[in-house]
């Protein structure tokens, strides 16, 4: 009699027993396959931007922080503890299940805190450069707008998760999304913020066409939403000269095109190679927010051409790579999640930097990673955690 010789069991397959074992299901999953190249790629680039982020608040900030009377380090340091808190961030949203956001009562707490916050911006928050969208909280400000951008990428692809089959009915499907786009870009614009409410809109009107409503559908509200734009606007004088004055730069290059003129100018001083990180003149106080909105003005200085496409190919590579796990996500929800943040971040990078360099409205966006801005870096390292948790479990081809 022939008996077969037993092999130990490898050691996948003991982690595979032991969740049988204990009752760990998928719902509360622990990644065993290795994560796919997305999955490595995504995380180069965010880490890629802080690190570059970093570097380059420094260089534009260092001059502002000396001309207040302060250190030449006091922005960097700032943004440094924020990059760490995002880091936190960044790995609690990667490690917690993110089915964990179908549970009806956790979300709808979340978006309501949210919601809560931006009310109380308007109320009582901080004016800042013309805009109430800043919250005072002891020694520490934040701008919960950003976090409503994660609250409603959550919403609208739980909603869509469970309703996509049912697209074509508008009262399952659009209207409700109508109303998330509407709360969210209106919070925003009785904010001030209009380039948050540009974002709101632009994501949900992406996670609409990712679900794939019909184009009449789609066609409509973005009809809809680009008149009502220009009717806020008309009401916001100020905020339209800032916002349209790259369409006449020549005449508004003395006040509302300032901004965007000498940000031009710091462009064309960087040429192919550029002037050296540190050695670029916008700072001086030639481009105001050199450190925050107009970031890539000094990037394009200082690193020239092949840096600023070096930022422009990272987001686009970002972009292309959250869709692709967004296409290969184990289910739908985590595909309208993936869908959602990439979405976001491509909108608002093109958006900033379509800005800065004079071929798009000015409207006072970060440029997500390398901007500085405690809430805006935490939220948008905290939303690409949201993503690799996705694209950690994704359909692969063998």
């Amino acid at each position: 009699m022939v008996t077969e010789k037993r092999t130990a069991p490898t050691l996948k397959e003991r982690r595979l027993a032991t969740l049988r074992r204990t009752g760990v299901t998928d719902r509360h999953r622990v990644a065993l396959e290795k994560p796919s190249a997305a999955f490595f790629w995504i995380l180069i680039i965010v880490i890629s931007f802080v690190m570059l982020g970093l570097v380059m608040v420094l260089s534009s900030s260092s001059v502002t922080n000396l001309h207040s009377g302060s250190s030449a380090w006091a922005m960097f340091e700032r943004q440094l503890v924020w990059a760490a808190l995002g880091a936190v961030a960044m790995w609690a949203a990667y490690e917690f299940p993110y089915e964990t956001w179908r549970n009806t009562f956790l979300l709808k707490s979340v978006v309501g805190s949210v919601v809560l916050l931006n009310v109380i911006v308007i109320l009582k928050g901080a004016l800042v450069h013309g805009a109430r969208a800043w919250l005072d909280i002891g020694p520490f400000r934040m701008q919960p707008s950003e976090f409503m951008k994660i609250a409603v990428v959550l919403y609208c692809a739980n909603l869509m998760s469970h309703r996509h089959r049912s697209v074509q009915i508008t009262s399952i499907v659009l209207w409700p999304m109508i109303a998330a786009m509407g709360v969210s870009a209106g919070l925003c614009a009785l904010q001030k913020d209009f380039g948050g409410s540009l974002i709101f809109a632009g994501v949900v009107l992406a996670m609409m066409f990712i679900a794939g409503l019909p184009a009449r559908q789609l066609v409509a509200t973005t009809a809809s939403v680009a008149v009502l734009g220009v009717f806020v606007l008309n009401f916001a004088s100020n905020a339209s000269a800032r916002m349209f004055a790259f369409m006449h730069l020549d005449a508004t290059k003395e006040d509302s095109g300032y901004q965007v003129y000498q940000s031009l100018l710091s462009i064309a001083n960087g040429g192919w190679s550029g002037t050296g990180i540190g050695s670029g003149t916008s700072k001086w106080g030639y481009v105001p927010l050199a450190y925050s909105d107009f970031i890539f003005s000094v990037i394009a200085e200082e690193m020239g051409i092949f840096g600023s496409l070096m930022v422009i190919g990272g987001f686009l590579a970002l972009v292309i790579f959250g869709l692709q796990v967004a296409l290969s996500a184990p289910d739908t929800h985590g595909a309208f999640i993936a869908g959602g943040i990439s979405a976001w971040f491509g909108v608002q990078a093109l958006v900033n930097v379509g800005g800065v360099v004079g071929a798009l409205p000015m409207t006072g966006l970060t440029l997500p990673f390398l901007s500085y801005g405690g809430s805006s870096l935490i939220a948008s390292m905290a939303a690409a955690g949201l993503l690799l948790n996705v694209a950690r479990d994704v359909k692969t081809s063998h």
